[in-house]
């Protein structure tokens, strides 16, 4: 099992972070048919071989994803798919 973990500061405040956070989780629910919750700040998801949370402060997001033993391989390219979304909507 392999566990991708990524922290990216911000300056959008919380609020506006965590609507940025559900953008990202309602494109990864489409996209894998990923289940997404909030519980206060965090936000975690979950399908069959993926568990991750995003942890949203005032200024940082971070973004934890345990990848299963069929998905271990594709670390590196998760890893960079979740830069790439925080890219985009923590601009």
């Amino acid at each position: 099992m392999a566990t991708v973990e990524i922290t990216r500061e911000h300056s959008l405040g919380k609020e506006v972070a965590k609507e940025r956070a559900q953008q990202m989780a309602d494109k990864l629910a489409a996209k894998l048919g990923a289940e997404c919750t909030w519980n206060e700040d965090e936000l975690t998801f979950q399908r069959s071989g993926v568990d991750g949370s995003i942890l949203v402060g005032a200024d940082s997001v971070r973004v934890a994803v345990k990848l299963g033993m069929m998905l271990t391989p594709m670390a590196g390219m998760v890893k960079g798919e979740i830069e790439k979304a925080l890219n985009r909507y923590l601009v």
